[in-house]
């Protein structure tokens, strides 16, 4: 399980832009979202390294 920032994410449109790139990488993929602290807790099989490719910056 990893915890990436995502300062980027700020409404329920950003939260299913984010949604679809993680299932595109994997569809298994568990993830919750603190929108608050604008973090993404994800559970994935997927390279993490693919993951923030996918999101963009400036996740980290």
């Amino acid at each position: 399980m990893i915890t990436l920032h995502i300062p980027n994410v700020s409404c329920g449109h950003c939260k299913a832009t984010v949604e679809k790139a993680i299932y595109s990488l994997d569809p298994k993929a568990g993830f919750a979202f603190d929108m608050a602290e604008r973090h993404v807790t994800l559970n994935s099989s997927a390279d993490m390294a693919k993951v923030q490719a996918a999101l963009g910056p400036p996740c980290q």
